[in-house]
């Protein structure tokens, strides 16, 4: 049996794109637009939000302009990409934040121009420097992007880090037009970090300081360069399944070896006046892009309790068996724990506006119907997303009401029971991929170091967990009780399962209120 065609430019123009329904083939002109943007990454978040907004900017005629893709990792999307075109498709998979789920949508987006490989074809990138077209730069490291490496140099191939390899692709260009104000760039970095501009901009000058570049280029950077404060807010899961894809290749007749799933529900918040909006072009009149002055109160909702629901849930429901985020949330235990934590202990602490109808429509979201989102693909770099998504709000759960947040510390106990390992190792001798953590192997080290038998032994391993303040950004065991209700849920939880654990803290839960 012959497989089917790949996706390519040839194919899109074909007859056998022609009149189709069940995909939205890009409009004439669209494949052949300028090269306007730079985007550092090319996983599949960025494919399915940042790559989209450009897209729907294209096919309004407002933008008209297309991406180049920078892989700085070995994952070879670049090279699926190139023989793709640059071409993808986007399976828009429902709302359920609307009454009835929405009707699913396949969206081949033109906005990639081509990849390029960080690794091997480094003077191309700094030759998208010289490109007088390009306007943006647009990023997404995940939260450990934002950090230097000793080994970054100028005369890198390419240097290490991101914030370093953006440091010398703006020399690149500061240098090229002779520090022409008119010639900077815009930069919008989607990673899921507190004021993520700010950060980058202060990495990026920390860099040229300790490369010497010298007054000129800062004074460049100061007139030319815009570093935004971002906040990204759209479900979009890790690959597909093999399942999945066979299924797209019978039902849509071609192949895709970038195939990317998403949510409808799409959010881009960009701090910024009516100037930036004008400058950027993308956002139009869309209303799904909010250009304010303060994003603050977006970025805390959204971070606090889409993102920590989901690294609260994620060791609870793994280590029930479960496999997709739905799942957790339509299990009877796993679901009535997740909305505690949502409902009863994030939503009610956190500062800003509509906290809890947002909680109600994100537990609606996590519920899609049409989206596989796998849980544990959201334990890539687990440990920093507690610290950034989670530690927060049990901190101000236990400042507001005097008393450690009992869901919460569930969840913190789960987490620490999921870092012994167990699950990771089975899905290894499976011969399945695991997500890094690079942060988790401190909590896997007190693991060895203790092997806890008694509940003294896990009160000690909770302890020295908590106490690390470098790894939380704070020390736990200042919060009154909190140490030992996790060391007591940890011990239930590997004494008796995950389940019967979670059985004790609801029924404790409840007796409590």
């Amino acid at each position: 049996m012959n497989a089917p065609p790949r996706l390519s430019r040839e194919l899109v123009a074909s007859p056998f794109m022609a009149d189709r329904v069940d995909v939205e083939a890009p409009p004439p002109g669209a494949l052949d637009l300028p090269e306007r943007v730079v985007q550092f990454g090319t996983g599949a978040f960025l494919r399915g939000f940042a790559a989209w907004f450009i897209d729907e900017a294209n096919r309004a005629g407002r933008f008209g302009g297309s991406i180049v893709a920078i892989a700085s990792t070995d994952s070879k999307r670049d090279a699926v990409l190139n023989a793709q075109d640059g071409l993808y498709t986007l399976a828009i998979q429902g709302g359920s934040t609307h009454v009835g789920p929405e009707r699913p949508r396949n969206r081949i987006i033109a906005s990639l121009s081509r990849a390029l490989s960080a690794g091997t074809q480094w003077d191309d990138v700094l030759k998208l420097a010289r490109d007088p077209n390009i306007q943006l730069v647009i990023s997404n490291t995940t939260e450990v992007g934002l950090t230097l490496d000793a080994a970054d140099a100028p005369d890198a191939n390419p240097p290490r880090s991101f914030p370093a390899k953006l440091t010398r692709f703006l020399r690149e260009r500061a240098r090229a037009f002779d520090y022409d104000a008119s010639r900077g760039l815009v930069v919008l970095p989607c990673e899921l970090v507190d004021d993520n501009g700010a950060i980058l901009e202060r990495l990026v000058r920390e860099t040229a300081a300790s490369w010497r570049l010298g007054t000129r280029f800062s004074g460049w950077m100061d007139q030319a360069v815009v570093f935004c404060n971002t906040l990204v807010d759209r479900i979009v899961p890790g690959a597909p399944s093999r399942a999945e894809i066979d299924r797209f290749e019978r039902v849509h007749g071609y192949r895709d070896g970038m195939l990317t799933a998403c949510e409808s529900y799409a959010l881009f918040a960009i701090e910024g006046d009516d100037d930036l909006r004008a400058r950027l072009q993308f956002p139009g009149e869309d209303p799904r892009v909010v250009v304010a002055p303060d994003i603050r109160p977006y970025r805390e909702r959204k971070i606090r309790l889409l993102n920590g629901g989901h690294t609260i849930v994620v060791p609870v429901a793994l280590l029930a068996g479960l496999v997709t985020v739905r799942d957790a949330v339509r299990d009877r235990r796993v679901g009535a724990f997740l909305r505690r934590a949502m409902l009863d202990e994030i939503a009610p602490n956190l500062d800003a506006p509509g906290a809890e109808a947002f909680a109600s429509d994100v537990l609606r979201r996590f519920d899609n119907a049409y989206i596989d989102h796998a849980l544990v693909d959201i334990t890539l770099h687990g440990t920093t997303k507690m610290r950034v998504r989670v530690v927060p709000s049990i901190l101000a759960a236990a400042s507001r009401t005097g008393r450690p947040p009992a869901a919460l510390a569930f969840g913190f106990a789960a987490f620490l029971a999921f870092m012994r390992g167990d699950v990771q190792a089975e899905r290894r001798s499976a011969g399945l991929a695991v997500p890094p953590d690079a942060e988790g192997e401190r909590v896997r080290t007190v693991w060895q170091s203790l092997t806890p038998r008694t509940e003294d032994e896990f009160l000690e391993l909770a302890r020295r967990v908590c106490a690390d303040e470098s790894l939380w950004g704070t020390d736990l065991t200042a919060i009154p009780a909190f140490v030992e209700l996790v060391g007591e849920h940890l011990m239930r939880i590997c004494a008796n399962g995950v389940l019967s654990a979670l059985d004790a803290q609801l029924t404790e839960s409840v007796t409590l209120t």
